[in-house]
């Protein structure tokens, strides 16, 4: 028997959502970049943060703490992200989340996520999610490129 686990594709709303990033640099930039066409209210706390981080805070698309995280940061949150470059302190804010029920992404370790990043393709109102269960990022990759080159042939029917 296989007991390999495996994550169901689901399709949430994020509206209304409290999403809460700890962490500031490449990883929580592409993952933020990921969520941000979905809604949500986003914040992200890290004393320093990527270019693209302050740009998207003084936009106004999310609200940025320049701060060190504690554990009141999850109070409200709905979603977490733990994309600190400290594994001990991503272990943490995971530990913490499983307390509290909130659904938690830590970006070094995905034996302690209760959800993947997709590659996503949107169109219209089509939206593709593709995963190879966190393990193989490339194939993933390979994927969704063909998905989208589909879709843009599609297109030019």
């Amino acid at each position: 028997m296989n007991r390999k686990h495996k994550y169901f594709p689901l399709f949430v709303s994020l509206e209304e959502k409290e999403i809460l990033v700890v962490g500031g640099g490449t990883i929580a930039s592409r993952r933020i970049r990921a969520l941000l066409p979905f809604g949500g209210r986003l914040t992200v706390i890290a004393p320093e943060v990527s270019d693209f981080i302050k740009e998207a805070a003084a936009e106004g698309q999310m609200v940025w703490k320049q701060e060190a995280y504690t554990r009141e940061a999850l109070r409200y949150a709905d979603l977490v992200l733990a994309c600190t470059d400290d594994p001990e302190l991503n272990g943490e804010i995971y530990s913490v989340c499983k307390c509290l029920g909130i659904p938690v992404n830590v970006c070094s370790d995905r034996r302690k996520c209760d959800f993947y990043f997709p590659g996503i393709v949107a169109r219209d109102n089509v939206v593709i999610g593709v995963t190879a269960g966190g393990t193989d990022h490339r194939k993933a990759r390979e994927v969704r490129e063909k998905i989208e080159r589909l879709l843009e042939e599609e297109e030019h029917e």
